[in-house]
């Protein structure tokens, strides 16, 4: 069938619309990216927008340099792998019983899950059960009071409820009980929905700070995150953790934000094209009606 010209004209507009859209969205990182090459005196200037001028390197030889970095850096890895796999798991099984009819309380769990969304014990309380429950200063302090994310569980549940109950019905009949329900049958059919959690708990286990501030002392246990904000509070404050001299500071103080930011943003980008495909059909096939 041939296209009308009306229609043309709606895809060329359709086209520029979304050029205009992704070039918006991509110049702040493009500019991050040219700020963290940039040397002192062009970025004092305002001079640099996409590409670096004065190119120089000594933020990022500061920053790899320090043996630090790469522990922390270490650490960030070790947390966002195990917070996420805790996460997953709780999340899961917690959505997969909630979406289930036949539960005895369901409407009362799920309403107790959502109430947990906008009311909380508050900072001190929290503080203080983390350190009558002996997590302070270990991994568990920062994997386990945000294992459970009530929104991701709400997303995987309408999910597994929108499931045909007649698969299920045929496993149990051959046999097979719940658990091995759930794992031969539900969660090979919800990789994208799977895969789009796991995308949405890796980016927070990754980029957070607040609870390492809160709960950990030692430096060797601190997540990249916490030795990046240091970094930035000493280098504008007058004193770049990590600096070798004098000369360095302000060149350092000038583009660390960018560098910082390039530096904790890299694998997150090098990851997100391998689950990006599932990313829109996961969030689609798992919202609410």
């Amino acid at each position: 069938m041939q296209e009308s010209i009306q229609y043309k004209i709606f895809k060329v507009f359709n086209v520029f619309i979304l050029l205009v859209i992704v070039f918006c969205t991509l110049y702040p990182f493009l500019n991050v990216v040219a700020q963290s090459f940039s040397s002192e005196a062009y970025i004092s200037a305002g001079e640099v927008n996409l590409i670096p001028k004065g190119f120089n390197i000594e933020t990022y030889k500061t920053v790899i340099e320090d043996r630090m970095f790469w522990i922390n850096y270490k650490n960030t890895v070790v947390y966002t792998v195990v917070g996420t796999a805790i996460s997953m798991f709780f999340t899961t099984i917690f959505a997969y019983a909630l979406s289930k009819r036949r539960l005895v309380g369901r409407r009362f769990l799920t309403l107790f899950a959502v109430f947990t969304m906008f009311f909380n014990g508050g900072l001190i309380p929290n503080y203080l059960l983390i350190n009558n429950l002996g997590f302070h200063n270990t991994i568990w302090a920062i994997v386990i009071p945000g294992a459970i994310s009530i929104y991701n569980m709400l997303i995987m549940k309408s999910f597994f409820e929108n499931m045909p109950d007649e698969l299920e019905e045929a496993a149990a009949m051959d046999g097979m009980n719940t658990y091995g329900i759930l794992l031969k049958i539900v969660l090979p059919l919800s990789k994208a929905v799977m895969a789009t959690m796991v995308l949405f708990y890796a980016v927070g286990h990754w980029n957070s700070w607040f609870p390492a501030f809160l709960y950990l002392d030692q430096k060797d246990l601190f997540p990249v995150t916490i030795y990046l904000r240091n970094m930035i509070a000493g280098a504008t404050g007058g004193a770049a953790t990590g600096a070798t001299s004098a000369d360095n500071l302000i060149q350092i103080s000038a583009n660390i934000k960018s560098v910082t930011m390039v530096l904790t943003i890299l694998p997150i980008l090098t990851v997100y094209p391998f689950v990006q495909k599932y990313f829109v059909s996961g969030v689609m096939l798992g919202s609410v009606k």
